[in-house]
């Protein structure tokens, strides 16, 4: 069983209105740009939608370069919440104090965790880089490594990964912090839109959906099985997601399923260095990682107990139980092999105005130096490599495949 730090319940005023029940549709075709898209120049007649300064946020399925394969991304308004669990919330965690008053941006939020149907495409360019770099083709130096990422390593046992489920709507999980950081970065370079993981202040709000008790639909639990996939309810497994009901928000799987990582180091006194700061934005609450663990998953998955499913609970990561049994060495960057890191995915956000290039990078890059002396020790010992990502990159697969 995996454990949890529990997180807090919210007071929210939102900015704009917002219509849950939507369709997801490829919009602007007349935008010249790919951050164009997802706005609207008219408020749709149905469907969500988020007043902004010359249109409307809508829903929009992103496609992913080079494949038919989709993330549907929801508008989310701008509003006020407090971040953390007031001090009489059932089943509270010291961590989830004290609550402090965070404003968040607008931003799109994936509809759902990463499934395996996507993340399997940021699988592939392990070969792919591989043959790149035998054919000369995209050469990596130090002159275009800011450009590059690398991709997981081919899995050494595909059944333990894929014990708990693999279809394509399942979420993938035993995913690292750095393997999502990658993969949104991929996805970035490769569509154009500027797509991260989301902080944890952003995350928890995206999760409350303007509500401010333990649980997106109330404090009692007796409902959960119509929200979550949790311990009592997934006897085979990972679900499918979206198989249960969304959040006020429209979002699938904010509680339960997997367990989603947020960009921010774990203190145990929770949010006490920001609490003579607040109000804050939720871009600036964030203890940027300076060590691979323990940083900050929420939501809970389907491993873990009801009440570690709250909108306020948190988990510390843990690396060295997490890769235990991992056989090499060192143990992967990329992959979680231990009981307590099967259950971990991550959800992918983008801000209504894009981040400048030096916040972005805290996002796509690992932090912590551990992850880049094993990403290159990796690397070295022939098990990894690094390969440019950009929009001419699905081109060049397609070339590559000829």
């Amino acid at each position: 069983m995996m454990y949890l730090h529990n997180r807090p319940a919210v007071s929210f005023s939102l900015g704009f209105a917002l219509c849950v029940s939507w369709t997801a549709s490829t919009v602007w075709a007349d935008a010249p740009d790919a951050a164009s898209i997802g706005i609207a120049k008219e408020k749709p007649a149905e469907g969500a939608a988020v007043e902004v300064e010359g249109g409307f946020m809508v829903p929009y399925s992103l496609v992913i370069p080079g494949t038919d394969v989709t993330i549907d991304m929801v508008p989310v308004p701008a509003g006020t919440f407090k971040l953390g669990s007031p001090e009489d919330e059932a089943d509270r965690n010291d961590d989830e104090g004290p609550q402090i008053e965070v404003n968040v941006d607008p931003m799109w939020v994936a509809k759902t965790e990463t499934t395996w149907g996507q993340y399997r495409e940021y699988m592939k360019l392990y070969s792919i880089f591989k043959e790149f770099e035998a054919s000369g083709v995209r050469p990596v130096d130090d002159s275009n490594k800011v450009d590059a990422i690398t991709a997981p390593t081919e899995l050494y046992d595909p059944s333990f990964t894929y014990e708990y489920g693999e279809d394509d709507d399942q979420p993938a999980v035993t995913i690292t912090q750095y393997s999502a950081q990658q993969f949104s970065k991929w996805l970035s370079r490769v569509s154009g839109q500027q797509l991260r993981l989301p902080t944890e202040a952003e995350w928890e709000y995206a999760a409350r959906g303007g509500t401010t008790t333990a649980y997106s639909w109330g404090d009692s639990v007796d409902e959960i099985d119509d929200y979550a996939w949790f311990f009592d309810n997934a006897d085979d497994g990972l679900g499918a997601v979206a198989s249960k009901e969304p959040n006020p928000f429209g979002l699938y799987d904010m509680h339960g399923n997997a367990a989603e990582w947020t960009i921010n180091q774990h203190t145990p006194d929770g949010y006490q260095a920001f609490a003579d700061k607040a109000p804050l934005r939720a871009i600036d609450v964030v203890n940027w990682p300076s060590t691979s663990s323990e940083c900050v998953v929420r939501g809970g998955s389907f491993l873990m107990d009801a009440e570690q499913l709250r909108s306020a609970a948190r988990m510390a990561s843990d690396d060295a139980p997490w890769k235990e049994d991992d056989p090499n060495f060192p143990r992967s960057p990329w992959w979680f092999t231990s009981e307590d890191g099967r259950g971990v995915g991550f959800r992918i956000v983008r801000s209504y105005q894009p981040l400048d290039t030096e916040l972005i990078k805290k996002f796509w890059e690992p932090n912590a130096e551990e992850v880049v002396d094993d990403v290159e020790s990796r690397i070295m010992g022939g098990r990894g490599g690094w390969g440019l990502v950009d929009p001419e990159l699905p081109a060049a697969i397609k070339e590559l495949k000829k």
